[in-house]
């Protein structure tokens, strides 16, 4: 195949990218660099089936050539980055879904679309279904990236209905591994930053709020699958190992033998944020077949020996 990657500089669109050569595909790779970074797909420089434009898709989108598939995970991702870019995060999910989608038409290609656990809101169910509808406040400050997540969806299957177009939703729960950024503002880095400088892991709130973490690896694999299967509804793709952020500080303290131990801070997240995330993945083992082989025991270490080289060189 011939596949366009939006987002393709950023921690999970380098990783797909990386996928895809794998496997024998032809790759092209698209980003503004508004919080991707090149550093991520260096390695693919000299590749002759890989080739990486920058340009912001919330603009037209031009591809030369045949596509098989257009891969939509041009966003900004963390709360740090989208409330820095509000108004760019909306527009990339509307604008710059609406020209994927587009383009995915055009050229006759599957489309799949990078949605997120965020369009659950600060859940009312758990674990969460994708039958469930969420619990999101449209106007406060994570609206922006929890609102322009779910029109993606309802316009991906808009295109679905009208234009029969083969379209495939994919919900990412928390994802961690190398090349995510050290100062994205998500917890795994901050407690690995934290942890390999020696300094206390600081936690918000009583830190009993919850996560369940996937490693990358687990979530390509899924995508990938999801791909190339002839199912249409969105499906969660996440682990089921969750715990307290409390719970997730010791583990990382423990990994890096940090002797600082952890400090609770004033309850400083973002208005909205969720109090538990994990999702109920029936529909991905049922479907795809899959599910998750990296235990955060195995994935973790892995993702702080990358921060270490990350640490080290700053």
């Amino acid at each position: 195949m011939r596949v366009l990657i939006t987002g393709a500089a950023g921690f999970l669109g380098s990783h797909l990218c990386d996928r895809f050569l794998r496997e024998g595909h032809t790759v092209v790779g698209m980003d503004n660099l508004i919080t991707g970074n090149t550093r991520n797909i260096a390695h693919l420089a000299g590749n002759d089936h890989f080739t990486f434009i920058k340009y912001n898709v919330s603009n037209h989108i031009f591809v030369d050539g045949n596509l098989d598939a257009v891969l939509h995970f041009a966003s900004p991702a963390s709360p740090i980055d989208y409330l820095k870019f509000p108004i760019q995060t909306l527009k990339v999910g509307s604008l710059g879904t609406h020209n994927a989608l587009g383009l995915a038409l055009a050229k006759n290609a599957k489309f799949l679309l990078a949605s997120t656990s965020e369009i659950y809101g600060d859940p009312l169910e758990h674990p969460q279904r994708e039958s469930y509808f969420g619990n999101v406040n449209t106007i406060g400050p994570r609206g922006c990236y929890d609102e322009a997540k779910r029109f993606s969806e309802a316009l991906t299957m808009a295109y679905h209905r009208q234009h029969n177009l083969a379209t495939y939703i994919v919900r990412i729960f928390n994802t961690y591994g190398p090349r995510m950024r050290l100062d994205d503002g998500r917890v795994v880095p901050n407690f690995i930053g934290q942890a390999l400088r020696g300094q206390p892991l600081t936690v918000y709130g009583d830190g009993s709020q919850t996560r369940s973490f996937q490693y990358c690896d687990d979530l390509i694999e899924g995508v990938y699958r999801l791909l190339h299967s002839d199912f249409h509804e969105p499906v969660n793709i996440g682990t089921q190992e969750e715990m307290s952020m409390v719970e997730f500080a010791r583990r990382v303290n423990e990994i890096t033998g940090n002797s600082a131990g952890i400090i609770f801070k004033e309850d400083l997240r973002i208005k909205d944020d969720p109090q538990t995330r994990r999702p109920d993945t029936t529909r991905a083992q049922q479907v795809l077949g899959w599910e998750p082989q990296v235990s955060l025991k195995d994935g973790l270490p892995r993702t702080i020996d990358y921060f270490r080289n990350v640490v080290n060189a700053t």
